[in-house]
């Protein structure tokens, strides 16, 4: 009787992973309001992380610029760097041109093409462009920091 009660215990462990598993990952355009409403891992970093004023005053270089983040929801490079960058643009108040955030799939794709037109290979990626050119690109993690890997570029 143990024996048949473990083994029942068993099955349905392993058909609750298997179902669990076959779920995928949101996959599209995701507000920043959004994401971090449906998402606790993203919130609880948005709220931990706090900016220094050096860092608000330097990513003013992104005014007027568009940034592209394309990342996982299931990413934990995602979940530590993309509420650091909303955290970021919130409290600097910066103009951005845009801030576009595109959730990929396990297969790093999105239904619109987005990912592989930027040729995404790592989440998080966070490309900032001026009138269609990249100026700047972190992918998964900063080497310096994010502000500086943001604004590493040469305004002309």
């Amino acid at each position: 009787m143990l024996k048949n009660l473990l083994m029942l215990c068993a099955l349905v462990c392993l058909s609750w992973s298997a179902s669990a598993s076959d779920e995928a990952p949101f996959s599209g355009d995701i507000s920043a309001s959004t994401l971090l409403a449906d998402y606790n891992k993203f919130s609880q970093e948005y709220e931990r992380f706090t900016a220094t004023s050096d860092e608000l005053e330097l990513i003013q270089k992104l005014a007027g610029k568009d940034i592209l983040v394309l990342f996982g929801t299931w990413c934990h490079d995602s979940q530590r760097e993309v509420p650091r960058l909303l955290k970021l643009l919130e409290k600097s108040k910066v103009a951005v041109n845009s801030l576009q955030l595109i959730a990929v799939g396990y297969n790093k794709k999105d239904p619109a093409g987005v990912a592989p037109a930027h040729e995404l290979k790592y989440t998080a990626t966070m490309i900032v462009m001026q009138e269609g050119k990249e100026l700047s690109r972190v992918v998964e993690k900063p080497k310096n920091s994010l502000v500086i890997d943001l604004t590493n570029f040469d305004e002309e």
